[in-house]
Order: structure tokens, then C-alpha cells, then sequence
């Protein structure tokens, strides 16, 4: 039979890529070497590698205290291609060994990173990679001051940029053992209100912070894209951190003790933390009901396409509201800044 000549479907290669890149890291995790003592089973290394890759940060056992220093390394890998994309790190790799982008490598990217065409994707792939370099470093660098000097150069240099790929992936994962996350400092602002700005930016998307890099300080109007996923974002962070703030402030075990300021500080990090970051300052299993509603409805939520962060997405959230608002007064079709939307708007 001859091989059909037919184009394959390029969400095939991204899901196939996807599914290598966690069936190696969870052989990976399951070897001795990779844990400090007790030996973890194949589902349990299958189910971390598959949370470190999609960004998830759920957890089968405490990754903090478990796993070696190999197996940190492992997931922070991990953690690092689920943020970039497969096929983003397979160009990278491609570019380094010299090797031509296909048509069909092309096509992949585009996909990958939400683009309408294909045109400077390589340079796009480039600028993507660099940007994640330059900003998981930084944030490195600034969680070196604290935990350098609390865990000596070694240790700390390692926990801070493994910290700083996590948080800007939005993967939640942690290594201060005992399942805390950030609980032991609530109101440490240098090391939350970092990892606060990486989640921040990587939920963002890349397009959009390139657009705002490239655009914001020139004065050039902005896409009408953009526009929605800063104000939607700010619009979810403010009403969120106010209704925390509300709820929580008087909570003796959560906010009670806290400064004024603190207590703002903490409701904005919780705030921002369930769009996807999976970080949390708070001890969850303390909040009262109504703002566990809050939490869930920003988790389903989530946070801009072609960024690090999941759920519905925030754009597919603002046209879905824009479009009732439409509805109930009676309009034909939802605009927004002049511009109409399709109902049938791609997240």
C-alpha cells in the first residue's frame, strides 16, 4: 500500500512529543538514583513526570524531601520543557545542530505558539527561549539573596533557579518539604513577591509580552489580544485580591496576625497564585467556603493562551461575558473597543 502524501495533523507531533518527553522523565524519576531512600513506584514516577511536563504541580509524595538531587534536576527539567513547549525546545535543537526547520516543524511551532501564520517563527522560537532564559535568571538571582545565605551558595543557588523556573512555569512545584509550599514565610516579600512576578508574567503569554516590551514604551497602540489579557488579568487580580482581602482579614487562622500590609500582600498572592502558579502562602484547607468558590472560579479561569498557565483561558472567559453583556442589551454581535468579536473566538 502507498504511503498517503496527505499532510498529518500537526496536534498529532505536539501530543506525541509531549508523551516522549514524559514517558523519559518518568523512567528518569524511577530510577534509584533519583529518590533518597524508598524506591517509587512506576505510576507514582509517571504521575510527578506528567505534572512537571503539563505544569500542574500535583504531587504523589513530598518532592522536597523524596526525591535526590537527581531527581530534582529531573523535574525542573521537566518543568522547563512544559513551559517552552516540545516543539519549541525541538527547534532550539534543531537551530544549534544546524538542521533546515521543515514545513511540517513549521506548522507545529505555529500551533504551539497560538500563531496565525507562519511567518519569523524561528526568530519568534528564539526570542521565546531567550526571554524565559533571561527572566527565570533573574529571578534566580534575586531568591539567591535569601537563600543563599540560609542554605550556603550551593544549595541555595540551586533551590533559587529551580524556584524561579517553577514559578515562572506556573508549575507550583516546591522543595521546602512537608507539602508547605510557601506557607513557613507568608510575608516574605523578596522571595513570594519574586515567584509573585515570574507566575505573573509566564500566565501572561509570550505574545503578549513581547507585544508589550516592543510596543508599550514607543506608544504604539496595542492588539486588541493584548488588551484583553492585561485588563482582563488586572481586572481578575484586583477583584480577587479585594474579595479575599474581605473574606479572610479578620480569619484567625489565616490572616489575623498579620500587618495591614501583609494582609494585602498575602490576598494578592492568593489572589493571583490559582490562576495556574499553584503556589500558595496560605494554608488552603483553613479557607472558608466562600473563598474556596473564589479560588476554584479563578482556577477554572486560568490564564492567557500561549502562556505557561492553564484553564479556559482568560480570553475565551472575557468574550464569553462580553458576549452576555451583549445579549442583555439586545445587540447583534459583542464589541469590544470598537471592535467585534466572533462568537466563535479561538482560545
Amino acid at each position: 500500500m502507498l504511503a498517503s502524501n496527505k499532510p498529518r495533523n500537526p496536534a498529532r507531533y505536539l501530543i506525541g512529543g509531549f508523551l516522549a518527553v514524559i514517558v523519559v522523565g518518568s523512567l528518569l524519576l524511577g530510577l534509584p538514583a533519583a529518590s533518597q531512600g524508598e524506591h517509587i513506584s512506576y505510576l507514582d514516577a509517571l504521575f510527578t513526570a506528567t505534572s512537571a511536563v503539563c505544569l500542574t504541580g500535583l504531587v504523589v509524595v513530598d518532592t522536597g524531601t523524596f526525591y535526590s538531587t537527581f531527581g530534582h534536576v529531573v523535574i525542573m527539567l521537566l518543568i522547563f520543557t512544559g513551559s517552552l513547549g516540545f516543539m519549541t525546545m525541538a527547534t532550539l535543537i534543531f537551530i544549534f545542530l544546524g538542521r533546515r526547520i521543515s514545513l511540517r516543524d513549521r506548522l507545529v511551532v505555529k500551533e504551539a505558539l497560538n500563531q496565525e501564520t507562519m511567518a519569523n517563527l524561528v526568530p519568534l522560537v528564539k526570542a521565546v527561549v531567550s526571554m524565559t532564559v533571561l527572566l527565570e535568571l533573574l529571578g534566580a538571582a534575586l531568591l539567591c539573596l535569601r537563600f543563599v545565605p540560609l542554605m550556603g551558595w550551593r544549595r541555595g543557588v540551586f533551590f533559587s533557579l529551580f524556584h524561579a523556573i517553577s514559578a515562572f512555569g506556573n508549575a507550583g512545584f516546591d522543595l521546602f518539604g512537608g507539602y508547605n509550599s510557601l506557607t513557613r514565610f507568608p510575608t516574605d516579600y523578596l522571595v513570594n513577591g519574586t515567584i509573585l512576578v515570574l507566575f505573573i508574567i509566564g500566565g501572561l503569554g509570550f505574545t503578549v509580552v513581547f507585544e508589550l516590551a516592543r510596543k508599550i514604551f514607543r506608544g504604539h497602540r496595542l492588539s486588541l489580544h493584548t488588551r484583553m489579557v492585561v485588563i482582563i488579568t488586572a481586572i481578575l487580580l484586583l477583584a480577587g485580591t479585594a474579595a479575599i482581602l474581605a473574606l479572610e482579614y479578620h480569619n484567625p487562622d489565616t490572616m489575623g496576625s498579620l500587618t495591614p500590609g501583609e494582609k494585602v500582600f498575602t490576598a494578592l498572592f492568593t489572589a493571583a497564585a490559582p490562576r495556574s502558579s499553584g503556589f500558595r502562602v496560605l494554608n488552603t484547607g483553613v479557607h472558608p467556603p466562600a473563598v474556596l468558590l473564589i479560588l476554584m472560579a479563578l482556577m477554572f479561569i486560568g490564564a492567557a493562551p500561549a502562556s505557561t498557565g492553564g484553564g479556559v483561558k482568560i480570553t475565551t472567559f472575557g468574550v464569553v461575558v462580553i458576549a452576555v453583556i451583549a445579549l442583555i442589551r439586545g445587540q447583534e454581535e459583542p464589541v469590544l473597543f470598537e471592535r467585534r468579536l466572533s462568537l466563535a473566538f479561538d482560545s
